[in-house]
């Protein structure tokens, strides 16, 4: 877990993998939780179970003649409208697809999105059948998804994406809703094809990636390779009496804003003993930045993902009265490397 904040400096909060958002959707229930009005729940619904999905199969809704060719390319689909704002697609209906095909109209330059990571975007969604908008986000806020979390065609169309980029997806029923029986509230029969044009903002990143800068004399000298788990040297001499907050490696992702979740992988050094007391970086894991010891809220605020980023914490900004997990005595300095992977608003 991250390093977390206490009054005495001596609990640490547990935070689950992944990132922490409400608007995670559990992979049974689809790429979006959809109402009838079109919009995404605040949470995910415990009604939204695999056996309510299965059953709601949507008699209202016309059946998807199958004598509609499936195309094979996304020419016939033409989307207007500058990345950011909300755009207009229009195609002649019925349409369907061959198989989950993707065309980049705008192409991005940031990290790509990895098949398990995370993603957050705007979206614009619409039924192949009969043209109609069932959800979007452009008139709210943006929406954040882990990719292996959502339906197939979602996830392979957005793979490989660049942050920056606008997308459009179109998603046959067998990569969509076909095997949860469709989605009645949204509109959505089994065999329907779901056009969708997203714009990519931000992505996770697995590692550091950027220019490398050469810190400051006088800091803990920091070894390894962007892969490397780091190793940290302390230099001979008393403890700095303030704080410091360098990027070894300046990324080109999102930058961490005050009330953002980060996702993070991190070592903690004493500077008293010189010897690693605080070892998260094998599995990433996620927390909100305002829980976080002093030192991590403000020496990460600004900081941009793909970074790696040093923290020489002072007791005020780290453990004032030491801790015992991690272990730090009273008084003693830690000195944190942490790699910044994803961050998204809380």
């Amino acid at each position: 877990a991250v390093p977390a904040g206490s009054a005495g400096g001596h609990s640490r909060v547990r935070y689950p993998l992944g990132v922490p958002n409400a608007r995670l959707i559990p992979v049974v229930a689809g790429l979006l939780l959809l109402t009838a009005c079109g919009s995404p729940s605040a949470t995910p619904s415990t009604s939204t179970s695999p056996s309510a999905s299965t059953s709601a199969t949507p008699s209202a809704s016309p059946t998807p003649s199958s004598t509609v060719k499936a195309q094979s390319s996304l020419d016939g689909i033409t989307v207007k409208g500058a990345i950011g704002k909300k755009p207009t697609v229009t195609f002649d209906k019925p349409f369907a697809i061959d198989q989950t095909r993707v065309e980049v109209l705008v192409k991005g330059s940031g990290p790509k999105a990895s098949a398990d990571g995370s993603v957050t975007m705007d979206y614009y969604g619409v039924n192949g059948r009969d043209g109609k908008n069932f959800d979007e986000s452009f008139s709210g806020t943006p929406a954040t998804f882990p990719l292996n979390q959502v339906i197939a065609g979602f996830g392979k169309g957005l793979t490989g994406q660049q942050a920056g980029s606008r997308v459009l997806i179109a998603i046959p029923g067998a990569d969509g809703y076909d095997a949860m029986g469709g989605n009645e509230a949204a509109g959505i029969a089994v065999g329907d094809t779901l056009i969708f044009v997203v714009d990519v903002l931000a992505v996770s990143v697995t590692e550091p990636s950027g220019k490398v800068v050469e810190p400051p004399a006088g800091l803990p000298k920091v070894t390894g390779g962007a892969a490397d788990k780091p190793t940290v040297t302390i230099p001979s001499g008393s403890a700095p009496t303030s704080m410091s907050a360098v990027a070894l490696i300046e990324g080109t992702g999102a930058k961490v804003a005050k009330g953002d979740t980060i996702t993070a992988r991190y070592v903690g050094y004493s500077w008293k003993t010189g010897k690693l007391i605080d070892d998260g970086f094998a599995t990433p894991t996620s927390g909100a930045l305002s829980g976080l010891i002093p030192g991590w809220q403000s020496g990460l605020l600004g900081k941009k993902v793909g970074s790696r980023v040093l923290l020489v914490l002072p007791p005020a900004d780290g453990f004032p009265k030491g801790s015992n997990n991690p272990p730090v005595e009273a008084g003693d300095t830690v000195v944190y490397v942490i790699d910044l992977l994803f961050t998204q608003a809380a």
